[in-house]
């Protein structure tokens, strides 16, 4: 068994209801570290393509990384991994708070679900033994309600993944919920989880996770915890709400559906900025042993009812649900962050298709005889909380956006798909590649299209990386796959980007990964390996007949035509000589982005080779 591993992972037959424990070899941890690594490693070897999302065939999966659940600053993650229901391809989300840590504690790297269960269940992983339990009477409730219950019957040390009613009725923008706040909440895998009608997974144990060195591990620890540097102090502070005003003013955060500019549009943005929002903070909410605890419980509300202690919203829920829908009322984005959270949606997504809701309203597509009566006017933030409301439930109108931006515009048809935000299914994060030149790659070329938390390994110190100039569009080749390599790396290994991007360097990391262990890993093989990571979650897609190239981006999101007046006035992306650069790095077809056959076997995919190359 591989040091920094638990060594075993479990396969669960969810038809036939058998549980089967599986040895991980320290080959194919060190080729795949973990997270999506391991995730793709197993489900490209062992899924069909052409499995329906939503059926028998398709395999979800539950995978921390080799620093979840170590000294390590920020080993708190696990990342959800299947075929998404959204995109049809590959698909990912990462989560954090505390059920990474105990699953691993529970004795196992991860787990693997195949096949659909009769009636509810879910999976009880206890000290190394692992039993599928009736859910019947979790079915229906939400992801507190679901939470208490199950604390209830194993202990506060128990610690639960689960999906609420979203899931349960298949909603394509379904997250899967653990800490009543923390999702996994990106490519629809709440909804494969629903479609298994597996409610919940419960985590308990004890063990410890094996290290090469554990003084050393812990050492370090407390060597750099005063060292963090960067943003460490504005999230300890704020947490990620800190970014909402420099994101609005640079033009980062969209503004009304991507099609508005901040300063003539949402004067009042300083109304949810993190000042305010801290206003409304009882309490400060840390993930698994991190030392800066950028989440947070709220006040009860005066205008709006909420959970009690509700989560704090984070910059992508403050931007989806504020900025982009022109809402300046904090109460409601917290109240419709909080609906998210109970009934299992991606705030991202969900904030999308009520901004797309809102201007097919405003263009006459959508009347309030199809909305329910709710008057669907920018910044009308109670038919929002409303809206929310009608999606999370799968009511009305909610209905039909419950599938995601794409395919409620198919279904509305009439010209809506012009206000659809989405690239190949997955709704648009809040951050703008005009301003981000790294996002207008990885938004297409990312293996989950639309994804910002890629290519932001952020570790650049004591690292050479390919010169490039940051405000050009041009040359960004080299520099964009190094990173986006490393990225794949640093994310496979469970850790929190947050802390790696405080770290004081690249050193900082590599050092935590020895001692836990033993290997001598360098900069060279985390971008190898990450590479490979990349390829072999970009060949899924491949396999599955997808061609990032004939995504559709957005016009709006290009530029197309540009902005006449804010931040990025003037800039339209020139998307094919981007994405030519990287592709010619890659080593992939210029066309069918497939990697060439020595790309292939240079990164030890011979398999994969096989496939493509016969």
């Amino acid at each position: 068994m591989a040091n920094g591993y638990m060594g075993k992972i479990l396969w669960v037959d969810l038809t036939e209801g058998t549980i089967k424990s599986e040895e991980l070899s320290e080959k194919v941890c060190r080729e795949y570290i973990g997270g999506y690594g391991l995730g793709a490693k197993y489900i490209f070897d062992r899924q069909k393509p052409g499995a329906d999302p939503l059926g028998p065939d398709n395999i979800l999966g539950l995978v921390t990384g080799t620093l979840t659940g170590t000294p390590a600053l920020g080993g708190s993650r696990y990342i959800a991994v299947g075929k998404s229901p959204l995109t049809g391809g590959w698909g990912d989300a990462n989560s954090g708070g505390f059920f990474g840590p105990y699953l691993r504690f529970a004795g196992y790297d991860a787990v693997f679900f195949t096949g659909i269960a009769t009636k509810p269940v879910y999976l009880l992983v206890d000290n190394g033994r692992a039993e599928l339990k009736d859910a019947s009477g979790l079915w229906g409730k939400d992801t507190f309600e679901t939470e208490d219950i199950l604390k209830a019957e194993y202990g506060r040390d128990a610690e639960i993944a689960c999906i609420g009613p979203a899931g349960e009725k298949l909603s394509r923008i379904a997250a899967i919920i653990n800490q009543k706040g923390r999702a996994a909440a990106r490519s629809g895998l709440g909804a494969v989880m629903g479609s298994k009608k597996l409610k919940a997974v419960v985590a308990r144990g004890s063990q410890k996770v094996p290290m090469f060195d554990a003084a050393r591990a812990t050492e370090l620890r407390r060597r750099y915890l005063p060292l963090l540097t960067g943003h460490a102090e504005g999230i300890r502070k704020f947490g990620t709400p800190m970014i909402l005003m420099p994101c609005a003013t640079s033009g980062d955060a969209p503004i009304k559906n991507w099609d508005g500019v901040q300063a003539i549009d949402f004067p009042t943005v300083e109304k949810i900025d993190a000042n305010h929002v801290l206003e409304y903070q009882e309490k400060k909410y840390a993930c698994y042993q991190c030392p800066l605890g950028c989440g947070g419980h709220m006040k009860a509300g005066k205008e709006y009812q909420y959970s009690e202690s509700a989560h704090k919203p984070e910059y992508e829920s403050l931007g989806m649900f504020g900025t982009n829908l022109l809402n300046d009322n904090l109460e409601s984005i917290i109240a419709a962050n909080d609906i998210c959270n109970r009934y299992g949606l991606d705030t991202i997504s969900t904030g999308a298709c009520v901004a797309f809701a809102m201007e097919c309203y405003e263009k006459g597509i959508l009347s309030k005889g199809d909305t329910g009566g709710l008057e669907l006017t920018w910044g009308n933030h109670k038919a929002i909380v409303e809206l929310t409301g009608l999606i999370a439930r799968r009511e009305g109108i909610g209905d039909i956006l419950a599938e995601g931006v794409k395919r409620a515009a198919e279904i509305l048809d009439k010209g809506s798909e012009n206000y659809a935000m989405h690239i190949q299914g997955q709704e648009i994060p809040a951050h703008d590649p005009k301003y981000g030149l790294h996002w207008a790659i990885a938004y297409r070329m990312d293996p989950t299209p639309g994804r910002h938390t890629t290519n932001m390994a952020a570790i650049r110190a004591g690292v050479q990386f390919p010169p490039m100039d940051p405000k050009s569009q041009y040359g960004r080749g080299p520099a964009h796959a190094m990173t986006q390599h490393m990225s794949c790396y640093v994310q496979s290994t469970g850790i929190c980007a947050f802390l790696v991007m405080a770290y004081p360097g690249v050193n900082t990391f590599l050092e935590f990964m020895n001692a836990i262990t033993g290997w001598d890993v360098t900069v060279e093989e985390t971008v190898k390996t990450g590479e490979r990571i990349f390829t072999l979650r970009h060949c899924f897609n491949i396999r599955e007949g997808l061609n990032p190239l004939k995504y559709h981006v957005p016009d709006r999101i290009v530029g197309r035509p540009p902005k006449t007046a804010g931040p990025l006035k003037g800039i339209t992306l020139d998307e094919e000589a981007m994405d030519r650069e990287l592709l010619q790095v890659l080593d992939w077809d210029l066309k069918t982005t497939v990697p060439s056959q020595k790309k292939l076997h240079e990164l030890g995919l011979d398999d994969v080779a096989k496939i493509f190359y016969k």
